[in-house]
């Protein structure tokens, strides 16, 4: 589990590395807390008959600070060529958005021959304050509608501030796990571990990965993608409108 001192510097990287002010005695941050609008949703895909994988979160799957080839889906994309597997790789990430912006622009992000969705979403929700029940509908209908298409799922876990309380913080973790079990999907505990809190690896800010923080993220995730991509490539192709 990871410890407070590096998630409270983890968590705050994820809506463009600003940190949140301090929150109510109630917990629960106001909606409109003091995050940038999100940027523009990424370009449409590529219409394509490969198999894709399709990464769908916030500022951390984007590569705020980093060369496009230097973003985690990029460098799964290096190593899914590297080991001769046909799938292409899109990047669907959005610097600030929250779990309910992820869904919202899920149907989107399925279009074409989807097998895999990685989801990291939520950790803009925990730098909100937003409850965390709503956080948990929103991934879970992520989930279940992706899983509805034929498409595999590996569901990413973030952490809290621990400011908002321990009871917020052990909720916010737990639901990942929980959601993983209920839903029987490929889960990544915590998607900066290694990484979060040590400045050698995130770039000016201290708290985006760097080039050598992105590669050990993709590291770590490789090791649970990795058995997903043979019984992907098996599973019959569902494909919605492509673009």
């Amino acid at each position: 589990m990871y410890r407070a001192s590096a998630v409270l510097v983890a968590v705050c990287a994820i809506a463009c590395g600003r940190a949140p002010a301090a929150p109510p005695a109630h917990s629960v941050a106001p909606a409109a807390a003091a995050q940038p609008a999100p940027a523009p949703s990424p370009p449409a895909p590529v219409a394509s008959d490969r198999p894709r994988i399709v990464f769908l979160g916030d500022s951390l799957t984007a590569g705020y600070g980093l060369e496009p080839s230097q973003a985690v889906p990029a460098l799964i994309q290096a190593r899914l060529k590297q080991q001769g597997y046909p799938f292409d790789v899109a990047n669907a990430g959005v610097s600030g958005d929250t779990s309910a912006g992820g869904l919202s622009r899920l149907d989107w992000s399925l279009s074409g021959d989807v097998r895999i969705l990685v989801v990291e979403l939520g950790a803009n929700d925990g730098l909100r304050g937003l409850p965390v029940a709503s956080m948990r509908r929103n991934l879970e209908e992520v989930i279940t509608r992706a899983q509805a298409r034929g498409v595999a799922v590996l569901l990413v876990g973030m952490e809290a501030l621990p400011n908002y309380g321990a009871s917020y913080t052990s909720e916010f973790r737990d639901t990942f796990p929980a959601l993983a079990k209920a839903h029987k999907t490929a889960l990544m505990p915590f998607y900066l571990d290694g990484v979060a809190g040590k400045p050698e690896l995130n770039i000016a800010d201290g708290m985006h990965p760097n080039p050598a923080g992105a590669m050990i993220v993709a590291d770590n995730l490789w090791r649970i993608l990795e058995p997903m991509l043979k019984p992907a490539l098996q599973a019959p192709a569902q494909v919605s409108g492509s673009r």
